[in-house]
């Protein structure tokens, strides 16, 4: 079966690399039409360059407090409407004790993990979704599941979209809102955890190996269609079989 995202809009955040520009990629080549948002415009026009089917960009950092009204508004105004908006940017600027975290690593953390993703949704229901039902994705992190040193900050984050993807999809349907947790992906952002941990957990994992960014593109774009059209308000765990793994031995 092949999934068709043909005649909707999205707008994807965190788009210019790893799993936000392969869903973007994804979504564009399903028959979307997609608005890349990232900090840097090199980056995204790098990115927009590689990928089939129609993309625009945005740049803005997704943590400021007006980027999302601005980004809707410059989808709208580019493609006509929106219909599916992705929260995937992410940062974490700390690791360490939770009880160590310093007061502007600590901000920074929840301005781009968790305002963002609230205030973005808000754009997108103010100018789009309370019309026409739209979806609202929201990459979270299995570590939004479970207590580990070092990432305490980030995944406390996590934790949080996981609520909120429970809340919004309670407060605002019909427009559907899903989250994705990923296990650990090979990109940059990952690459502390993937170049000391990666060899060694990808052993133990039933599937061998780590995740790529289109294993959660795939993902992405089967919840964002219709196909999934009665799905909400759940997180979907892609780990590539982490929380069985000491089971399957």
């Amino acid at each position: 079966m092949e999934i068709s995202l043909e005649g909707k809009v999205a707008l994807v955040t965190g788009a210019s690399r790893g799993i936000g520009k392969a869903i973007a990629a994804t979504f564009a080549a399903s028959g979307a039409k997609v608005m890349l948002n990232s900090r840097k415009q090199d980056s995204l026009d790098a990115a927009a360059t590689e990928m089939e089917g129609e993309v625009e960009t945005f740049a803005a950092n997704a943590g400021d407090d007006d980027a999302g009204e601005r980004a809707v508004l410059a989808t709208i105004e580019r493609f006509g409407r929106l219909d599916i908006l992705v929260n995937n940017a992410a940062t974490n600027p700390y690791f360490g004790a939770t009880m160590e975290v310093d007061k502007p690593r600590y901000d920074k953390t929840f301005q781009v993990n968790l305002d963002a993703p609230v205030f973005w949704s808000q754009a997108a229901w103010r100018h789009a979704f309370n019309v026409e039902p739209g979806v609202i994705i929201n990459v979270a992190s299995v570590g939004g599941l479970r207590a580990e040193f070092g990432l305490g900050v980030y995944n406390v984050t996590k934790a949080a979209i996981i609520h909120l993807t429970r809340q919004l999809a309670s407060e605002i349907g019909p427009t559907r809102v899903v989250g994705i947790a990923p296990g650990l992906v090979d990109t940059d952002f990952a690459a502390h955890l993937v170049d000391n941990f990666g060899d060694s957990l990808a052993a133990r994992l039933p599937t061998e190996r780590l995740g790529e960014p289109q294993d959660i593109a795939n993902l992405a774009t089967f919840l964002a269609s219709d196909l999934a059209s009665w799905m909400t308000g759940e997180t979907y765990v892609i780990d590539g079989g982490a929380g069985v793994a000491s089971v399957a031995g």
